[in-house]
C-alpha cells in the first residue's frame, strides 16, 4: 500500500510494515507527534542527548508518511521567510546566524546518517538556479547582489555564465545559473525510514496507526488510547489542520511531482549534473528537480490549487492537470526526455504559516511546544528546529536557542471563504506572471509585487 506513494516510497527498499498502534494507557517523559522529519529528528536528539528519559512518538500512518517521504529530495540550507522583516525584530545578525547554522545542518545531516549507517543516497553537490529567460536572468542578478548584502561571498552563492554553466548542467535555454553548494540530493524516504529504525535502537517508542485526537498539558488523547507525559510536542506539518483548533494555523498547499524512467549513460553524458546538483530556474511558480541516483530525473512543481476548508487527503496526491503541466514543464527544459516514460506521479501537502516563516516554540509552564512550518524547505529546516526544540525542552544553554524562530507565533490565516478566494488568485498568478515574462523578457514587478501582498511574504 504504501509503496505505491510515490517513487521514493517505491524505491525505499523497506516493507512499510506498520509498527504495532498505541493500545491503552502509558507514561512517557516526552511525546512527540508526528514521525516525519521533525518529530524524529527531535527523538533523535533527545535520545542522544538523555538516554534516561522515556520518549514516545505516535504516527496516524506510518514513519515517512507525508512530506518527508514526498518531497523534492533537497536537503538545503536555505530557509522559508522574510530576511529583511526578521531583522527588523531581531537584528541582522541574529538572523545571519540563523543562514549559517542553516548551512552546517547539510553537513550535520551527513555526518549523522553515516554515523548511523543510513544509505540515503547523500551527494552534496549544491543547487543550480537557472535563468531560462532574460526576466529570470535579472531577477537573479538582483538575488546575488541580495545574498551579498547578507554577507554571503563568492563561496556561498556565485554566478556561472553559459560557458562555465555549459561545463556543469546542460538545461534548454540557459543564459546561466546561480550556484550555492549548501546543499544535497538524498532519497528521503530512505533518510526518515532510517531515522526512525536509529530512534527505535535509542530506545524510543514508535507507534504508528495511531491517530493522535486531542493535545493538552500533560495528556495526548489518541484512537486506542493515551498518553501521560512532562512534555508534549507537536511535530505535524500539514496535518496539523486535523489537531482541534489548528485548521487555521498552517495553509496545505499541494506540491506535484513526476519521475522518468532511468535515462541512461548517452543521456547523462550529455546533461552533466555528475555531482547530482539539484535544480531549479527562476520563474515565479515553484520548480525543483534532482537526477536521482538510479539516473531518473525527478522533477516537481507548485501549481496546484488550495481547496476549501484546508483539505489534506489522499484524492489530492495525484492530479492529472497539474501533473500533465509539470511533466510538460521538464521536458521543456530537457527537450532530449521527450519520449522518456514517466513512472511515477505523487503529491503532498507544504505547510505554509501564516508570515512564510518556520517557528519552533516551546512553554515551558504547559510543558508544551512545536516546530513546523517549513514552506517546502523542510529536510534540513527540520533538524536545525528539532535540535533546537531539544535545547528547549532539555533546559540547555545553547546558541540555538536565540535564533529569531524561537518562540515566534505567526497569526492565524483567514477563515473561509477569503482564504480560498485570496489563495487560489495568488497561485494562477504565479503562471500568469511566468508567461507576461517570457514574452517580453522583462520582469513583471506589478504581477510579482502583488503576488507577494497575496501571500503575505
Amino acid at each position: 500500500m504504501y509503496q505505491t506513494l510515490s517513487l521514493w516510497h517505491d524505491t525505499a527498499g523497506d516493507d512499510f510494515v506498520p509498527r504495532p498502534p498505541l493500545e491503552g494507557s502509558t507514561q512517557a517523559d516526552v511525546a512527540i507527534i508526528g514521525a516525519g522529519f521533525t518529530g524524529l529528528w527531535t527523538a533523535y536528539y533527545l535520545a542522544t542527548l538523555q538516554p534516561d528519559l522515556k520518549v514516545v512518538l505516535l504516527e496516524a500512518e506510518v514513519a515517512g508518511f507525508g512530506a518527508s517521504g514526498r518531497n523534492g529530495g533537497w536537503a538545503t540550507g536555505e530557509i522559508a521567510g522574510n530576511r529583511r522583516r526578521m531583522a527588523q525584530r531581531h537584528g541582522k545578525e541574529p538572523v545571519q546566524r540563523l543562514l549559517r547554522l542553516m548551512f552546517d545542518a547539510v553537513d550535520e545531516i551527513a555526518k549523522v546518517t553515516a554515523g548511523e549507517g543510513i544509505e540515503c543516497q547523500f551527494a552534496k553537490g549544491g543547487i543550480l538556479t537557472f535563468a531560462t529567460n532574460n526576466a529570470q536572468f535579472v531577477r537573479l542578478q538582483h538575488e546575488l547582489q541580495h545574498q551579498r548584502s547578507w554577507g554571503l561571498g563568492e563561496d556561498d552563492y556565485r554566478w556561472l555564465g553559459p560557458q562555465e554553466i555549459d561545463a556543469v548542467a546542460q538545461v534548454a535555454g540557459s543564459q546561466g545559473a546561480l550556484y550555492t553548494p549548501h546543499a544535497a540530493a538524498i532519497h528521503p524516504a530512505r533518510l526518515v525510514r532510517g531515522l526512525a529504525r536509529a530512534v527505535e535502537a535509542k530506545g524510543v517508542a514508535i507507534f504508528e496507526g495511531t491517530r493522535v485526537e486531542a493535545l493538552e498539558p500533560g495528556l495526548v488523547s489518541a484512537r486506542g488510547g493515551t498518553v501521560s507525559a512532562g512534555v508534549v510536542l507537536r511535530c505535524t506539518e500539514a496535518f496539523t489542520r486535523d489537531l482541534p483548533g489548528e485548521r487555521r494555523t498552517y495553509l496545505p498547499i499541494y506540491s506535484l511531482m513526476v519521475a522518468t524512467e532511468p535515462l541512461g549513460v548517452d543521456f547523462w553524458d550529455q546533461m552533466g549534473f555528475h555531482r547530482r546538483e539539484v535544480f531549479n530556474d527562476a520563474r515565479h511558480l515553484v520548480i525543483y528537480g534532482q537526477r536521482t541516483a538510479d539516473g531518473r530525473l525527478a522533477f516537481g512543481g507548485r501549481g496546484g490549487r488550495y481547496h476549501f476548508g484546508s483539505a489534506v487527503n489522499a484524492s489530492l496526491d495525484r492530479q492529472p492537470r497539474v501533473h500533465d503541466a509539470v511533466a510538460a514543464i521538464l521536458r521543456s527544459l530537457f527537450p532530449g526526455t521527450a519520449d522518456a516514460r514517466i513512472t511515477h506521479a505523487w503529491g503532498g501537502a507544504v505547510a505554509i504559516p501564516r508570515d512564510w516563516r518556520p517557528a519552533v516554540v516551546f512553554d515551558r509552564l504547559r510543558g508544551m511546544g512545536y516546530a513546523g512550518g517549513y514552506v517546502g524547505e523542510g529536510v534540513v529546516a527540520s533538524n536545525l528546529a528539532a535540535r533546537t526544540l531539544v535545547d528547549l525542552v532539555l533546559s540547555r544553554e545553547s546558541p540555538l536557542i536565540g535564533l529569531p524562530w524561537t518562540q515566534h507565533r505567526a497569526r492565524k490565516w483567514e477563515p473561509e471563504p477569503i482564504r480560498f478566494l485570496g489563495v487560489n488568485a495568488a497561485i494562477r498568478l504565479a503562471p500568469l506572471a511566468d508567461r507576461m515574462e517570457a514574452g517580453t523578457g522583462r520582469p513583471s514587478r506589478f504581477l510579482g509585487g502583488m503576488l507577494d501582498t497575496l501571500t503575505g511574504r
